[in-house]
């Protein structure tokens, strides 16, 4: 049975910083696509980012250049750092595993 379970989320001012983090159960990140999206208030869930079983990665056009997918295999866990964050990245973040979804981590970022 696959559980992700996030955390890291929480209330920042724009510029700022968090780290998200995904533990996983009943897979192996390392070899599995492993993805973060989110769901703001009022609109549809969004893909945010991807890391695949090679190691590449995949970004929303909207975070490129200011998140950061990762991977720690021995922790099989999966981290999303976000820098310079903006209102509009305001969301429940979901860590993605094909059907299989986690609870969810608010981030805020206030302007």
């Amino acid at each position: 049975q696959v559980q992700l379970v996030e955390s890291g989320g929480g209330l920042v001012q724009a510029g700022g910083s968090l780290r998200l983090s995904c533990a996983a159960s009943g897979i192996i990140v390392s070899i599995n696509p492993m993805g973060w999206y989110r769901q703001a208030p009022g609109k549809q869930r969004e893909y945010v980012a991807s890391i695949f079983g090679s190691g590449s990665t995949n970004y929303a056009g909207s975070v490129k250049g200011r998140f950061t997918i990762s991977r720690d295999s021995a922790k099989n866990m999966v981290y999303l750092q976000m820098n310079s964050l903006k209102p509009e990245d305001s969301a429940v973040y979901y860590c993605n595993k094909g059907d299989n979804w986690g609870q969810g981590t608010q981030v805020t970022v206030s302007s």
